[in-house]
């Protein structure tokens, strides 16, 4: 799902879970993997029915994952869309940052 918030352009892969295991497919890693190597930005958002949490993992943790689920990615984990919005603004205004080239001032 594309998001524009505040100004801000992301995408995230939405995804809910009963136990640790994350039913994303190669594709969606490797789009998602390929996105992030490019600069853009970009999440998986995994809803987890069990713990009543949110987790969010940068773009580049699909393969981590496939292999072992939310346990073996390195997730932030959120009690509420509140807290997650909170943490996600200056994560992505990092991503942005982090990307853009200097201008040449010579042009």
């Amino acid at each position: 799902m594309h998001f524009i918030w505040d100004g801000l352009s992301f995408w995230c892969e939405l995804k809910v879970i009963k136990g640790n295991a994350v039913n994303i497919t190669a594709h969606q890693v490797a789009w998602n993997m390929a996105y992030w190597a490019r600069g853009g930005s970009n999440f998986i958002l995994v809803k987890s029915l069990k713990e009543r949490d949110i987790i969010l993992f940068d773009g580049d943790q699909g393969a981590d994952l496939i292999k072992g689920g939310v346990s073996a990615a390195q997730g932030s984990r959120f009690s509420d869309p509140a807290s997650l919005f909170c943490a996600l603004r200056p994560r992505l205004e990092r991503r942005i940052s982090a990307t853009l080239r200097p201008c040449d001032s010579a042009a």
